[in-house]
């Protein structure tokens, strides 16, 4: 059974868990490891009390991915926010991004956000097909935009207007 919830603290240990295993993938995030569990706790603590949008996937009763729509500091602009999520690998492609995504949409469209941006790697053509889906238009690439090892990569700069 596959279920979305909002980010509470129930879920903290196995969102730092699959946010770990994701980053290790080196493939899809920009940590190639979790922050230390301290640290991630206290982010996790700052999303739940300020109320940001932010949901898990829940696979059973393990954490599968995350959604989060975090807004940009500074007045000017405080109409943006930044998404992240992942999903572990066994979660992909059984939809729970789509129902993540459209949660946090949802949520950020309450909160006021009109602008999400997002940086996705531009050989993860699952995500950007996702992102595509919900309205996200590529406006800039970022020529080596991640380095891994000694790898670079191209990405996507991506942004839905509300």
């Amino acid at each position: 059974m596959h279920t979305i919830s909002p980010l509470s603290e129930a879920w903290f240990e196995g969102l730092y868990q699959a946010f770990d295993m994701i980053a290790r993938e080196q493939r899809f995030l920009a940590f190639l490891e979790a922050p230390s569990k301290e640290e991630s706790f206290a982010f996790y603590r700052k999303i739940v009390v300020q109320d940001y949008p932010a949901f898990v996937a829940l696979y059973g009763e393990l954490v599968a991915g995350w959604c989060d729509v975090l807004p940009l500091s500074g007045g000017a602009r405080a109409h943006i926010g930044t998404l992240g999520i992942g999903l572990v690998p066994e979660a992909r492609q059984l939809g729970l991004g789509a129902q993540l995504l459209a949660a946090c949409i949802d949520k950020a469209r309450s909160r006021g956000i009109t602008r999400i941006e997002l940086t996705v790697r531009a050989d993860n053509h699952n995500a950007r097909a996702l992102y595509q889906r919900f309205g996200f238009c590529v406006e800039a690439t970022q020529v080596r935009g991640f380095r891994i090892a000694d790898a670079y990569v191209d990405c996507h700069s991506m942004a839905l207007l509300l």
